[in-house]
């Protein structure tokens, strides 16, 4: 098997000495710049040191995007999201996040003590990689997404993340990822007996101030 080359991030330390880490997952077409801004809205103070990992993902055409090639976790290859996935493209960016993981763990950082997070795409990849992860994470964050691979899942779910605290949010208003679709895979993680908190917000495809300050409080439980 050929290596999984590395992910280019920016990374930013609340502090000189992390004990905590934050990996954050952008949207289709952005990068890693997306939500870096937001580590200091979210307010975590008197929490140990955190290092926020923020990670551009490949280069790689777009089929619904009339193949534009642009910073994608996984090939779009139908509107609903889920009638036909890219699995390979989702399969491989999931090596790539567990690398990410594997060097904060490598760093000094146990995996219980980490939180992976995302939005749109980057939601999607969060849960393909932490609800397969062979370690526990302190919690999971899926913003604005989907469960990819929702009819595989089951099988190939890791009993280390099964008490894992998940924090779900979307906008009701959402034209790019349908609130129904979000709604469905909540109740796929809610069968398989899954945590999830579950949030909705007014708002389009987008992240909102009291959806941050929800997230702050859903960091400050996981990682105190």
């Amino acid at each position: 098997m050929s290596a999984t080359p590395p992910l280019e991030c920016i990374e930013i330390e609340t502090g000189p000495n992390p004990q905590r880490a934050v990996i954050w997952l952008h949207g289709l077409g952005a990068d890693g710049n997306d939500f870096a801004p937001l580590v200091p809205e979210l307010k975590l103070d008197g929490l140990p040191d955190i290092r926020f990992i923020f990670p551009h993902a490949p280069m790689r055409p777009v089929t619904i995007n009339q193949g534009m090639v642009m910073r994608a976790w996984y090939d779009i290859l139908a509107f609903d999201l889920v009638r036909r996935e890219d699995e390979a493209g989702l399969r491989a960016s999931q090596q790539q996040v567990q690398a990410l993981l594997k060097r904060e763990n490598d760093r000094g950082i146990a995996y219980e003590h980490m939180v992976l997070a995302g939005f749109s795409q980057g939601c999607a990849i969060a849960l393909q990689t932490g609800l397969r992860l062979e370690s526990t994470l302190a919690g999971l964050i899926g913003l604005s997404g989907y469960l990819p691979l929702a009819d595989l899942t089951p099988a190939e779910r890791s009993q280390a993340n099964q008490d894992t605290a998940i924090f779900l949010a979307h906008g009701v208003m959402d034209p790019v990822v349908a609130l129904n679709r979000a709604e469905a895979s909540r109740a796929a993680l809610t069968a398989m007996g899954y945590k999830v908190a579950w949030h909705t917000y007014p708002m389009p495809h987008s992240v909102c101030l009291e959806e941050v300050m929800d997230i702050s409080a859903f960091l400050r439980r996981v990682l105190a």
